[in-house]
């Protein structure tokens, strides 16, 4: 296992900053996520890293080396492409043993390795047979297989699972993981798919114009986003728009057009102060529809309702606007017309938030 370190990264092409001075520090064996919208700056960033691009300054530490101007072959990593960047000419056996060829290593030990790995991905026995007869999801673990057999510390992954059904991507999400674990590597993974970083990751990144705008577990990053365009970009969220009215051990109240309510900043480095504006953050999961009391009561009517499955999603009219509300596991379907409900929300999920301006992220 390697740490992996980043200091100061910036990266420009002309005049565009794609990278703005980032920094992040990836533990031993941690899977890591960079996620962010297209332009973000986190596939230059994992480029950088990989060696495939050299930051225009700042430094890359795999452990306690300076990997900065080394080439990718002696970084000690390897990369999985969004593309799986197969040669279709080749085997999956001659795929997966390009690398080791490369290095030189003695016919019977190559043979000996791919044997191995393809086991290790569920694919023993398809050596022989031409990339063009695999499927998608059998092409990218031959992808995964060229990668890991050549002994990495590092594992580094381009989206790897976008060209994937459904149901494909659910499964590989599992098997990655596991792979990552199992084989004490530490591994880095760029996607802008939400659902995948939350339900993978040890730890995340979320990126905004070439600068990380948190970095947190999964379980903070939605609970406890210290922006508008964190609660916005990871999952569903009502913004509700207010004006801080008093603030005790970071305990806001705060006055909307619907009431007053009452949450919590999370934003360690943001110290707002009465008379500010404000945006609170609730998520469409956690209001209250049955309750006949509780905290920050807000009336409105339902316009709309969604039914699926496991969930209802309803669309409620208020003072503060048209807010989603989603019920798990519903008993009892609401209809929509003009008749009053009153929502609740705890304000352990209400979040208070920095109004979204720019260069705030």
């Amino acid at each position: 296992m390697e740490s992996i370190r980043a200091e100061a990264i910036v990266k420009t092409f002309g005049d565009v900053r794609a990278l703005d001075g980032v920094s992040l520090i990836i533990e031993p064996g941690e899977l890591f996520f960079l996620l962010g919208a297209s332009g973000s700056g986190k596939t230059t960033l994992l480029r950088c890293i990989a060696g495939l691009e050299t930051p225009t300054s700042g430094h890359i530490y795999f452990g306690q080396r300076n990997v900065t101007n080394l080439p990718p072959h002696r970084r000690e990593a390897a990369m999985v492409f969004q593309s799986y960047a197969l040669w279709p000419h080749l085997t999956v056996g001659q795929n997966i043993a390009f690398g080791l060829e490369e290095r030189r290593i003695p016919k019977p030990e190559i043979k000996c390795r791919v044997e191995e790995i393809l086991e290790m991905v569920h694919l023993s026995g398809y050596g022989g047979r031409s990339i063009d007869q695999m499927s998608g999801g059998q092409q990218q673990r031959v992808s995964l297989a060229r990668a890991l057999v050549v002994k990495p510390k590092c594992l580094l992954l381009d989206e790897p699972l976008s060209n994937l059904d459904t149901q494909l991507r659910v499964e590989m999400r599992r098997e990655i993981r596991i792979i990552v674990k199992e084989n004490g590597l530490t591994g880095i993974y760029v996607t802008h798919d939400q659902e995948e970083a939350l339900t993978m990751a040890d730890r995340l990144a979320v990126l905004t114009s070439g600068q990380i705008a948190q970095t947190g577990t999964p379980e903070e990053i939605y609970k406890t986003p210290h922006s508008v365009h964190v609660a916005s970009f990871i999952g569903k969220t009502n913004i509700i728009a207010g004006t801080l009215i008093d603030i005790h051990e970071r305990i806001a109240c705060v006055k909307t057009n619907g009431g007053i309510f009452a949450g919590h900043v999370t934003n360690p480095k943001w110290c707002p102060t009465p008379g500010d504006l404000v945006n609170l953050s609730i998520r469409p999961e956690t209001w209250q529809l049955h309750k006949k009391a509780g905290d920050n009561p807000l009336t409105g009517h339902i316009v709309e309702r969604a039914y699926l499955g496991e969930r209802i999603q309803y669309q409620v009219e208020t003072d503060v606007g048209r807010l989603q509300v989603v019920e798990l596991n519903p008993h009892t379907l609401l209809e929509p017309c003009k008749s009053p409900i009153t929502l609740y929300a705890r304000t352990a999920d209400v979040v208070v938030l920095e109004p979204a301006t720019k260069g705030n992220y």
